[in-house]
This record gives C-alpha cells, sequence and structure tokens, in this order.
C-alpha cells in the first residue's frame, strides 16, 4: 500500500479561507478540486436547469399530454437502491403533480434479469397501462421498447448507463449520456434523471396553466429519496450531484422525511437528525439493496413510498432482517470465494491481471458485493459469477464487476465481446462497475479475454495499490466539533471523505472482539485513542497511519478517536 499526500493548489485554498470557509475545509476542497465558494454553493437554484437535458422537456409534453387524456402510466423499476428510490420519486412524484393513475413493475433479479425484457412490456401492457417508463434502465433494452410499440406502448426511457452501438426506438429517451446530450453532470444518477423529468414535467403544466410559481407542487419533498439513491448507486459526486445530496440531508435532518426513511434510520440504529452520506451509504442503501438481491425489491419501494408509520416499521424491519442474512450469505461466499482467487496465483507472487471467480454454490443475489471485496483486498478488476436460477437458463452464468482505478470495465467488455464473438450473451455498466452473462462453458474463454485486456490496459503504476489521503492534521484540528463539520459535509465517489497521514507512536494495542486493533497513540505528542477495523497485526512503536476522524462519546464526554485505514510498514 502506497499512501500519497493529495496536492492542495494554496491559491484555490487560500481563496475559499477568505470567502469564510474554515481552513482545514478550505484545504480539502481544495484538494478535490473545488476553485470557489460557487462550486460549494448547494442552494436549489444552482441546480443544473432542466433545459440542459436532451429530450427532458418533451418528457414533459409526453407526460402531460397522458395525464390530460388520463392515460395509465406504469413505471419499470430496476431492483437495486438507485432503481428503488427513483420509482418511488417516479410515483410520488406523478401524483404530486396530478397523475391519477401510477402502478410500477420491478423486475425479479432471477427471473426476469435485468432491464426491459419483451416479457416485461407484456406484463405492464397486460397490466392495463398505456405509457411505460423505465428508470435507471431502458438504454439497453433495445427488443424490450420494440416489444412495447408492437403492444401499442408509448415508452419513456429514464436511464443513466451508458448506451450501446443502437439506441432503443422508444418515443423519448432522457439520459444524460446519449449521443448529444450536452448535460454536464454526466455522473447523475437514474433517480436523478427522474428528477429532472418532474421538473420538467412541472415546468410544462406550468405552462399549460394548471398551477403557477406560487401554487405549484413542492418537487423539493423528493430530495432525500433523490439523495439517498445518488449516494447508494456509487456515483461521482460532481458539483450538481453534490448539491441533489445536500438538499436531501438538510431535509432528513430537519425531519422532513418520507415514513419508510424515517423507519429504516430506526432500524439501522442511526439518527436521522445527524444524518450523513455514510448513513445513505452504509446503514440505508444496503437494507433496500438486501431486498432485490434476496427477495423481492417491491418490500423496498413500498417501503419508500408508504405515509403510514406503523407499516413503515414493519417493512423496515423485514428489510433490516433481509440485510442481516445477505451478510451472513456473503461472509460465506467471500471466504470460499477468496480462496479461489488466491489459488490463481503461488503465494509471494502478484495476482493475475484480472479476477474470474465461479463457484456452484455462489448466490447471485451477493455476486456484487463479493466482487467488490476481493478487489479491495487483491487490487485487481474482479469479476464474480453464479449460476443463473432463471428457468430454462441453468447453463448461464451470470456475473458481476467491480474495478480499480485507470480501468474502465464496460470498455473491457465492450472490447471482450469484440474479440471473441457469442462468449458474452450480455453485458453492460459503467467505468467501475458492470455486469455481464456467459454461458458455463465460456467462462475460461471468458477470463482469458478478460486478462488478456487487463495485461494490456494496466500498468505497474496502476496495478500498485495507492491510497490518497490529505497529508498531517494539525494538533488544533483534533476537536469533537470539527469532527462533527466534516461529517456533515457531502463526501463520496469522486469527492473522498478525508482521510489523514503522518507517523504516529503506538503507546499500546491490543485485539478486541478476535478481529480488530484497539490503540493508543500518540499523536503530535498528545495521546489519542485509535482502532484499525477488521486489522489483527501488530504495529511497531512508531508508524505512518492513514487515518479518518470520528468523536467517540464516553459517559456524557465527546473524544476523537482515529479510524485506522491504512499502514505504510
Amino acid at each position: 500500500m502506497k499512501i500519497a499526500v493529495r496536492d492542495i493548489p494554496p491559491r484555490a485554498a487560500w481563496t475559499l479561507e477568505q470567502a469564510g470557509i474554515h481552513p482545514l475545509l478550505a484545504q480539502l476542497y481544495a484538494a478535490r478540486g473545488v476553485l470557489g465558494t460557487a462550486e460549494l454553493d448547494d442552494g436549489l437554484a444552482k441546480l443544473l436547469p432542466p433545459e440542459q437535458l436532451t429530450h427532458a422537456r418533451d418528457a414533459g409534453v409526453l407526460l402531460a399530454n397522458a395525464m390530460a387524456a388520463n392515460k395509465r402510466l406504469c413505471i419499470v423499476a430496476d431492483y437495486d437502491c438507485d432503481g428503488a428510490t427513483a420509482c418511488a420519486v417516479g410515483v410520488r412524484g406523478l401524483k404530486l403533480l396530478g397523475a391519477q393513475h401510477v402502478s410500477y413493475l420491478v423486475p425479479d433479479r432471477v427471473i426476469d434479469g435485468y432491464g426491459l425484457t419483451p416479457p416485461i412490456a407484456q406484463r405492464v401492457k397486460a397490466s392495463g397501462a398505456d405509457v411505460l417508463i423505465t428508470v435507471d434502465n431502458g438504454i439497453a433494452s433495445v427488443e424490450g421498447v420494440a416489444t412495447a410499440n408492437a403492444l401499442g406502448l408509448q415508452v419513456l426511457v429514464t436511464d443513466h448507463h451508458l448506451p450501446g452501438a443502437e439506441l432503443p426506438a422508444a418515443d423519448v429517451i432522457v439520459n444524460p449520456n446519449q449521443p448529444g446530450c450536452g448535460f454536464e453532470s454526466k455522473s447523475i444518477a437514474g433517480v436523478g434523471v427522474m428528477f429532472y423529468v418532474l421538473l420538467a414535467l412541472r415546468s410544462e403544466l406550468r405552462a399549460r396553466g394548471m398551477f403557477d410559481v406560487k401554487t405549484q407542487p413542492k418537487l423539493d419533498t423528493l430530495l432525500p429519496l433523490v439523495a439517498l439513491g445518488t449516494v447508494a448507486d456509487v456515483v461521482r459526486l460532481d458539483a450538481n450531484n453534490r448539491r441533489l445530496v445536500a438538499q436531501g440531508l438538510k431535509r432528513v435532518r430537519a425531519g422532513q422525511l418520507p415514513a419508510g426513511l424515517a423507519a429504516l434510520f430506526r432500524a439501522a440504529g442511526r439518527k436521522a437528525e445527524v444524518a450523513t452520506t455514510f448513513d445513505f451509504g452504509f446503514a440505508l442503501g444496503p437494507r433496500i439493496n438486501a431486498a432485490g438481491r434476496l427477495s423481492d425489491m417491491t418490500l423496498g419501494i413500498e417501503c419508500l413510498l408508504t405515509d403510514d408509520p406503523a407499516r413503515a416499521d414493519e417493512l423496515a424491519t423485514t428489510l433490516d432482517g433481509i440485510n442481516r442474512e445477505r451478510r451472513e450469505i456473503e461472509g460465506d461466499m467471500r471466504e470460499q470465494a477468496m480462496l479461489v482467487a488466491e489459488s490463481l496465483f503461488d503465494e509471494g507472487d502478484e495476482p493475475p491481471p484480472a479476477i474470474c471467480v465461479f463457484d456452484p454454490d455462489f448466490h447471485e443475489g451477493v455476486v456484487g458485493i463479493v466482487a467488490s471485496r476481493i478487489k479491495d483486498k487483491l487490487h485487481r478488476p474482479t469479476f464474480v459469477f453464479a449460476a443463473s436460477q432463471a428457468p430454462g437458463k441453468e447453463h448461464e452464468l451470470k456475473g458481476s464487476g467491480r474495478s480499480i482505478p485507470g480501468f474502465h470495465l464496460r470498455d473491457a467488455l465492450d472490447l471482450v465481446a469484440k474479440r471473441h464473438p457469442g462468449v458474452l450473451l450480455r453485458f453492460g455498466g459503467h467505468a467501475m462497475a458492470a455486469g455481464c452473462t456467459v454461458a458455463e462453458e465460456h467462462f475460461d474463454q471468458f477470463e482469458a479475454g478478460l486478462n488478456q485486456v487487463a495485461q494490456e490496459w494496466l500498468d505497474a503504476a496502476t496495478l500498485t495499490r495507492r491510497l490518497e489521503t490529505d497529508g498531517p492534521l494539525k494538533p488544533e484540528y483534533r476537536r469533537p466539533d470539527l469532527v462533527d463539520t466534516l461529517h456533515q459535509a457531502v463526501w463520496g465517489q469522486g469527492f473522498a471523505p478525508p482521510v489523514f497521514s503522518e507517523e504516529v507512536d503506538v503507546v499500546s494495542q491490543r485485539l478486541v472482539g478476535g478481529k480488530h486493533l484497539a490503540l493508543k497513540l500518540k499523536h503530535q505528542g498528545q495521546p489519542v485513542d485509535g482502532i484499525w477495523f477488521g486489522h489483527t497485526d501488530a504495529l511497531p512503536a512508531r508508524v505512518k497511519l492513514a487515518f479518518r476522524l470520528d468523536a467517540d462519546e464516553w459517559q456524557g464526554v465527546k473524544r476523537v478517536r482515529f479510524l485506522v485505514e491504512a499502514a505504510d510498514i
């Protein structure tokens, strides 16, 4: 592990500090590319305008016309947290704006697979719907959209995934990553795209005289859900995404959140009044995702849609139980998958450029999480596969992949598909996460093909694990109130939470719970507690540590402690 220190552009840090930003935050923001306070203004007025999003206005017209004709709208969701929140935002938002008939349908991960497939289109038609709206999927659903068209459905695709060579023949496509779209926030999540479509619809209804600026429905009530889906989908938190998340967090902390979100906070043992992006990413998001992984995402969506606190508590408790089951399955799978991965290379040697793991006993609902864990440990692009449970497709393997910086996973899959026609039955995704399906008999060919691409694309620098940090922490900044200030800021993918690094003295160390290292440290001559979760190896008396800040409360007294991320030994 190479512990590196980010550059802090002095002029940017000085500009921010002169504008009234706390000196520590000014350094952190400058190191993350913020040049001025305009980028930190999280006001709603600073959001990118919906007019910039190609075809958003057309989507508003399509929906307004459908509502005027009293047509039935059906949202086709996805089975992850982004898809679930996008569905809930769509249902709630359309009803807020006056739609009388709004339903939703979410594919089953095992039976249906991902996206708008022809059978899903047929189910939407059979439900009596007139208009099919996709959220967080659809840009690759060429056959599904063609089927919907043939059945006489109008189709609105809202998505954020990268398009393939052919776009579906939908009536309207809203996706910032479609060719020709000038929307600056290419990393907006699926839930964000749906929120923007609702903004465009409200604008269209306003133009038709349905209401004015003073009487129009307030869509900002949807922002807690937008924030949750954005953080949980691990999209890059550019300035626009940070605004969406900040606005959602403000409402959550003020108690302005749907009953289901409030219930999820309680089920997770977290406090909504001091909510952070960490809560969204590691407490609420996994509980919603667990439904799609092991059960039925309808549970997650219903939790986000209900306004009945008792029903919300019941659903949140169920989701919490499913998440506990998911953790058990994942733990067992992770151990087995790690053994398989480590068998691919001899002890003491470097791992292969890419890791592909399959076991007949793996559960397809958690392959993505396990791939992420292996990627974190071995620092290699990783795919984990499970046998498909769909009827008639038992010969297929469904894989989920996670990547490292510098290796675009979807582009790699595209190259494998071109070089080895027929090996990849389906694939899609982003730079850092992707999914694919291969026939079991082609697994070895896929593994060889991916490793060949990784061999060509990855160099020694990319394959060296590197942790970017913010350098030493001034002792005067080691205060509980500053820890709270840091926690309240919006951090996440592409806008990394603060991690400091410097040499400290290890006064004492002991194992707690058999798997965590509790530390007594001296930081610049002053005592401070530390803990390294999941680490058991002893540290030398003096060592360079990378650490995050946390405030630990004991008998009513808050004290700063270091959460160790890595050691440069």
